[in-house]
């Protein structure tokens, strides 16, 4: 009904959304065949073995000890047994046997509690070595990130895989230490159970193998089949996901009421869910259906194993004792391989969740730049751009187109242009926030692509037209944008605060500077978007960079706090600061250095206001359009 009601077109999205270049190994992977899958499963346990180890040797290595050790435990307490059996079925008074196996029962006793401790012992150094084992992948997935090319932010498949990355690779890597634990010990175990079968007699070794290797075949297959539903479905989770945040989140709640589109876009969901619905029942009926035929080998498997027994002992190959221990073997083999099962169910499925993690460090670290020990000038003389041309990933148009422009320093230099005509995109390649698509971007002569891209943010100050709205306080909001600075007596911040008119903002606060600026924190405040601004102006203030961009810095401000914000920001271009105006409100750069004028990525036009208005071009048009209004007409007759 939803449906007929609102059409079938999407709202988020494409039905079909292109898979992200990423998901291609992993369709390799789904689409691969289940042997040379599992044959996989050690190179992903050594991506998690190696954060283990790096963790934490010692638990590392205490973990493994106790694990090995509890093994030996299982294996001395099936030999045990297998005394007490043939003492308890020997010849003579029952009385006399009991007691003569009672040696024999301690040991079985002593084995067993051992086993027990030891498991124990397994289980708590695991759980101290996975939160250890988490912060460090956390640590190193959110260090490349921190790293990488501002310009990965603008690619789609490398958001939705930090996405994923972070998500369901993060996720995945606690669960396969767990599982590896897990099978290490059940492995073992069971192990010790087949050795001791084998030592009792060659054929039950195999016995007890046929038992359980069909269950271990199905649980394989089930994870596949869930893998694939998952990878064949990403797309369609991610507009879910989406889907959900335009619903719930208080940044579209007030124009999802006023627009009533709430309930279009829950059609939407609903529509996509229902598609994920069907195919997670599918994929479950198949699921099952590959468990049961598991389970039903696996029966015929166990018939095989006690025929095989019953005939050993009918022929009197195996003594009646050693036969009893191998039952005990064969259900403890089976026990242990119920573990082994699971856990490498879930070794299997999470370890293909892992590449997700692995992903993403290797696609961040060919998105960085290269390390470098030289710096950028520290106050640069003269920014030059030889033939530069940039292009976003994924379009085949430039943004920019060929351009050659030269700033010196202490120039306040205005970009104006209609939107999209790369504004703002040039002022990032002139701060090595972008790398050019081709050309160079020089300061001082030095190509900013050989240099630490560090050195050169600590160059730079941004005030842009859509702040980060810090979950900080009101202060540190401010302070972020040179956290490290000395300020003992808060004179920077306090100047800071006073020139952009975050003063005003602050003194409003219920606790002033140390409210904190997030409703999401009890006692948090929000702010209006020119407030935000505000805040973002004395945040760029504060920086005191030499090279300063305000990329519409008042977009969001009324006229007043408008007018003191670039009053302020003229009185900085008296302390030889290079400044970048970016602003469509063409009189407040009236009395910049240079305009130049873009048009669909090409510099047409420079100047000042004066020489432009006089060349009567593209500016002078913009300049006539926004002035015109405020004209008084004259008078009629």
């Amino acid at each position: 009904m939803a449906t007929a009601e609102f059409g079938d077109a999407p709202l988020v999205g494409v039905d079909e959304m292109s898979t992200p270049a990423w998901m291609t190994v992993d369709q390799q992977v789904a689409e691969a065949g289940l042997w040379r899958t599992l044959l996989a499963l050690p190179a992903g346990a050594r991506v998690v073995l190696g954060l283990a180890w790096q963790a934490s040797r010692r638990l590392s290595v205490l973990t493994a000890m106790l694990a090995v050790a509890g093994g030996c435990a299982t294996a001395f307490g099936l030999l045990a047994t297998a005394d007490v059996l043939s003492v308890l079925l020997a010849q003579g008074p029952t009385p006399q046997r009991v007691v003569s196996a009672l040696p024999a029962v301690g040991l079985v006793v002593a084995a067993l509690a051992t086993r027990a401790l030891l498991e124990s012992g397994t289980a708590t150094t695991g759980a101290l070595l996975k939160p250890r084992v988490e912060q460090l992948a956390r640590d190193r997935a959110h260090s490349a990130i921190a790293r990488v090319d501002l310009i990965a932010f603008d690619d789609s498949d490398y958001a939705e895989l930090v996405r994923q990355g972070l998500q369901r690779g993060m996720g995945s890597i606690a669960r396969c230490l767990d599982a590896i634990t897990s099978v290490s010990g059940a492995v073992i175990h069971g192990g010790a159970a087949v050795c001791t079968a084998a030592v009792l007699h060659p054929v039950l070794a195999p016995l007890v193998l046929l038992v359980v290797v069909p269950d271990l075949w199905a649980s394989a297959r089930s994870a596949k089949l869930a893998y694939q539903s998952y990878v064949r479905m990403v797309t369609r989770n991610l507009r879910t996901a989406i889907a959900s945040d335009l619903l719930s989140d208080r940044e579209t709640a007030a124009e999802l009421r006023a627009c009533t589109a709430g309930p279009a876009l829950l059609a939407e969901y609903r529509r996509i869910s229902a598609q994920l619905t069907q195919d997670a029942s599918r994929v479950e009926f198949a699921r099952a259906r590959v468990r049961l035929a598991g389970r039903m080998v696996a029966g015929i498997g166990t018939g095989v194993a006690y025929g095989v027994l019953g005939l050993l002992l009918y022929l009197g190959s195996l003594p009646l004792a050693s036969a009893g221990t191998a039952i005990v073997a064969m259900r403890m083999a089976a026990a242990a391989l119920s573990s082994t099962m699971a856990g490498v169910n879930s070794l299997y499925e999470n370890i293909l969740y892992l590449e997700f993690y692995a992903d993403l460090l290797e696609q961040t670290a060919l998105r960085s730049r290269p390390p470098s020990t030289a710096e950028a000038p520290a106050d640069p003389h003269e920014i030059t751009l030889h033939s530069v041309s940039f292009t976003y990933p994924g379009q085949t148009e430039p943004a920019l187109r060929e351009l050659n422009l030269t700033i010196r320093r202490g120039e306040v230099i205005a970009l104006v242009g209609e939107n999209g005509s790369g504004k703002s995109t040039l002022a990032k390649l002139i701060t090595g926030l972008y790398r050019p698509t081709h050309g160079q971007v020089r300061w001082d002569d030095v190509d900013l692509a050989t240099v630490d891209e560090e050195s050169i943010y600590r160059r730079i100050a941004m005030v842009m037209q859509n702040p980060a709205r810090w979950p900080m306080t009101a202060r540190d909001n401010i302070r972020i944008g040179r956290i490290e600075r000395a300020d003992p007596h808060g004179l920077g911040f306090a100047t800071a605060a006073a020139e952009s008119g975050a003063d005003t903002v602050i003194a409003e606060l219920p606790h002033g500077e140390r409210t904190v600026l997030s409703r999401r924190f009890a006692n948090g405040r929000d702010l209006s978007g020119g407030q935000w601004q505000r805040i973002s102006v004395a945040r760029g203030l504060y920086r005191d960079a030499p090279i300063l961009v305000a990329d519409e810095p008042t977009a969001a401000m009324d006229a007043k706090a408008e007018h003191a914000v670039f009053a302020s920001i003229h009185h900085l271009t008296s302390t030889a600061r290079t400044t970048i105006l970016i602003t469509h409100r063409l009189a407040n750069i009236r009395h910049a250095d240079r305009i130049v004028v873009l048009d669909h990525g090409r510099i047409i036009e420079q100047g000042t206001h004066a020489q432009l208005l006089a060349d009567q071009g593209h500016y002078a048009d913009l300049y006539t359009l926004q002035a015109t209004p405020y004209h008084p007409e004259p008078a009629l007759g």
